[in-house]
């Protein structure tokens, strides 16, 4: 497939893809795909000849620059109009959602939109032989279906929140848990941290780390575990600890790298180490984080039944402790964009798929949802999209948790430049962060299959996946973010 790129009307010679993959119709990333820009084309290069699907960081004026796709388009000689193609799937997701959704809504504002949106499409299709006139179109179709398909999801989110606030029957309502954060065990002694802590939510993840929890063979260290679950007791606090589980580099210890373990040893020792933690914070833990990304980072290269044996390990060895611990599987880049470039993995879907029919004993999936890096799986997406996610996920027939969310409060550098990472409405801020967190929170919760929201950092972080992302400043001052999470719990009850 080869694309051309207009920017005001006029063909670009240079062009920088940023967060740009090629994906087939089950949505994961099509593996030995690349996508670069040559002779003035964007040109997209797979290994079938099966449709497929682009996505890039795209430029919306008045909206930010937020990865996109286009539909799944076939082969062909004539280079595609890639900003007419980003239009024609950006209108085709809001016609499926609101049939999805039955949302109907008939007020005249938003049927102005909707017919502008649609009728400037009609006009560039109808001009496609004139590239240059069709993506003039083009752009300002899709700069009225992004102001449509945020308003038509807010609205949405917005009527099942408020029948879910109403909800008599307790599986269906928000529980007090329903907003929660991970805790830094390095500032969870210090003077304020667990006040402010107590205010943003009633959900507390101690995280953990194979590397630091058992640093040599059969040798554990607890003591910022213990520390940290003796200040949160009797806090009125749910308790959530790890994951216990990662096949990242830094989350595993030395010594099963460096002794070459083969699989059943590996197995053998994370069974005793996942079963030594669940016997010693078996009455204190009430929700277990099983693993964390095996979908997307296999450092030790098992196949695909050795990752299902390891899963079924933890969860078994979790119940041996705890006949009724709440045990979670962690996703991460639920979108799979890692999935075309990164060996050893799985996608999301399939991943969570094959543990659901697999029979293995787990209550919950969890997913982490990270914006404001050039890396995959962390550009900028909009709140369509995200809720177009959680309800796909919801066809798995397991309650979900939305883990790790994270946005900048300030522009950055580097992979943090939001020209290339994305940036919703305008170039990060406070204000910003802020109402894209609020806004993500009432998306997700307005969904009764949704159990809870938690943040990645209440204080900012040096080591964060995304920089300036926490609630507070380094100083522990309060931000924007922080002030109005609070208010949205509070509107809870």
């Amino acid at each position: 497939m080869r694309f051309q790129v207009f920017k005001n009307g006029q063909p670009l010679d240079s062009f920088e893809a940023s967060g740009a993959y090629l994906f087939g119709a089950d949505g994961a990333g099509i593996r030995r795909s690349k996508v670069v820009f040559e002779n003035g084309l964007l040109q997209c290069f797979k290994p079938t000849a099966e449709s497929a699907a682009l996505a890039l960081v795209w430029p919306v004026e008045g909206f930010g620059r937020i990865l996109l796709p286009t539909t799944c388009l076939p082969d062909r000689d004539r280079a595609y109009c890639l900003n007419v193609e980003v239009a024609r799937a950006r209108l085709m997701q809001i016609i499926n959602r609101r049939e999805e959704w039955s949302w109907f809504d008939n007020s005249k504002d938003l049927e102005e939109i909707t017919k502008e949106a649609q009728d400037l499409f009609v006009k560039a299709v109808q001009r496609i032989r004139d590239p240059v006139v069709a993506s003039q179109l083009a752009d300002r179709s899709l700069r009225r279906a992004m102001v449509l398909s945020e308003r038509v999801t807010l609205a949405h989110a917005e009527a099942m929140f408020k029948a879910r606030r109403k909800a008599r029957r307790k599986a269906k309502a928000i529980g007090r848990g329903c907003i929660g954060c991970r805790v830094d065990l390095d500032r969870v002694g210090q003077a304020g941290y667990m006040e402010r802590f107590c205010q943003v939510g009633g959900f507390a993840v101690i995280p953990t780390t194979w590397a630091t929890l058992e640093p040599a063979m059969g040798q554990y260290d607890f003591s910022l575990v213990d520390q940290a679950i003796h200040l949160l007791s009797g806090q009125r606090l749910i308790l959530g600890l790890g994951p216990l589980l990662s096949f990242s580099r830094l989350d595993l210890p030395a010594w099963v790298i460096e002794q070459r373990m083969g699989f059943e040893q590996i197995r053998e020792a994370a069974f005793r180490y996942i079963g030594t933690i669940a016997a010693r914070y078996s009455r204190r833990i009430h929700r277990w984080f099983l693993v964390s990304g095996l979908n997307a980072s296999n450092e030790l290269g098992f196949t695909v039944e050795q990752v299902r044996e390891i899963v079924n390990a933890a969860a078994l060895a979790v119940r041996a402790a705890n006949s009724r611990a709440f045990r979670i599987v962690e996703i991460t880049s639920p979108w799979g964009e890692y999935y075309a470039s990164v060996p050893n993995t799985i996608s999301p879907i399939g991943f969570m798929d094959m543990l659901v029919q697999s029979g293995i004993g787990f209550e919950a999936f969890a997913v982490q949802l990270k914006f404001g890096k050039d890396q995959p799986g962390l550009h900028v997406r909009d709140l369509m999209q995200i809720a177009s996610l959680l309800d796909v996920y919801s066809l798995l027939g397991k309650p979900l948790f939305v883990t790790g969310l994270e946005a900048p409060s300030t522009q950055g550098q580097g992979p943090f430049d939001v020209q290339a990472a994305g940036f919703w409405h305008k170039p990060w801020d406070q204000v910003r962060q802020a109402v894209w967190l609020e806004d993500i929170c009432r998306v997700a919760l307005g969904r009764p299959w949704v159990e809870a929201v938690v943040f990645e950092h209440l204080v900012d972080t040096a080591d964060s996946v995304i920089q300036h992302s926490g609630l507070l400043t380094e100083t522990m001052e309060p931000k924007d973010s922080f002030n109005t999470i609070c208010r949205f719990r509070e509107g809870i009850g």
